[in-house]
Parts: C-alpha cells; structure tokens; sequence
C-alpha cells in the first residue's frame, strides 16, 4: 500500500480509531502508539552483482500501559503531516514494525473501516533472491512455504 492511499482513507474517516490486525489475525492492542515516521532508504548490491536503491515509509508500532490512548485517523494524519518534511514527496509504500514478540516488519496490506475503528491489516514480508537467473542453477527453483528454505549447493550456484 503507498502513503496517498493510506492517507486518503485516513481523511475519509476522520474520527475513526485505528486498530492494526497482524497477518495471524491478533489484533494489537488498541491503545498503541506511532512512536515513529521515517524515511529508509536502503542502497544495497544483490547476490548477482546489481546495485539497487529503494525507498520506503516505515512507521513503529508501540503500546504502554495507558490503555485509555487511542489514535484516531485525525490524529495520524496530523503525524504525517508533521513527518511531511522527512517522507518528501515521493509517494511510498509503506510498512510497520512492530515487536511481536520480537521486532518485525509489516507491510501495510489494506486499511477499511469496521464499526467505528479503521482497520490496518498488516501483511508479510517474504524474502527472496533479486537474481535467479544467474545464481540459481536452471533446475533449481525458488523454496516456498518452508520455515528453513534449501538452498542449493554452492557447488551448483553461481555467486550465492
């Protein structure tokens, strides 16, 4: 999901209070804070030798024990409008971290309203490798839905 998008249904349900949904179905709780907005840029050489550049629009998830906080679509947008200056003007996907139990990265995958909240369902991350065609021997293919992918034999493999 890119920022204007995000921010748009922010605007269209101003007084809405947001509650974010992890990828199992757990909702966080609803008292969390936006401790931060930032820019990541990330410059980076793949496993082929190619040199690329991202940027993106990370925002930290937290929670207390104040459990009367809530942050309305209002609220939030006042956040980004304030981080204006660091996010610029590109329009960025955008993603959350958040400690669950340990810290983590999200992208946003949808935000809709729901009762009177607005629900950010929060996706996953995959990793994967940027140069198949040269690192991956022709028969190897990528691993899917492995908690420990196999990896082919440096042997076989090109550069990883």
């Amino acid at each position: 999901m890119h920022l204007s998008e995000f921010k748009n249904t922010l605007r269209q349900h101003p007084d809405k209070l947001l509650q974010f949904a992890l990828p199992t179905g757990t909702r966080i709780p609803p008292h969390a804070h936006i401790t931060e907005v930032a820019r990541i840029e990330k410059h980076f050489i793949d496993c082929g030798g190619t040199v690329r550049k991202e940027s993106f629009c990370r925002m930290q998830i937290w929670f207390a024990d104040d459990t009367a906080h809530r942050i309305s679509a209002q609220k939030f947008l006042k956040v980004l409008d304030k981080a204006a200056a660091v996010l610029g003007e590109e329009d960025l996907v955008i993603d959350f971290e958040y400690e669950a139990p340990f810290i983590a990265q999200f992208p946003a995958a949808s935000i809709a309203p729901e009762e009177d909240s607005l629900v950010v369902q929060l996706g996953i991350r995959h990793t994967d490798c940027l140069a198949k065609g040269y690192c991956l021997p022709p028969t190897a293919k990528s691993p899917q839905n492995f908690l420990i992918p196999q990896l082919p034999s440096l042997e076989k493999a090109k550069c990883c």
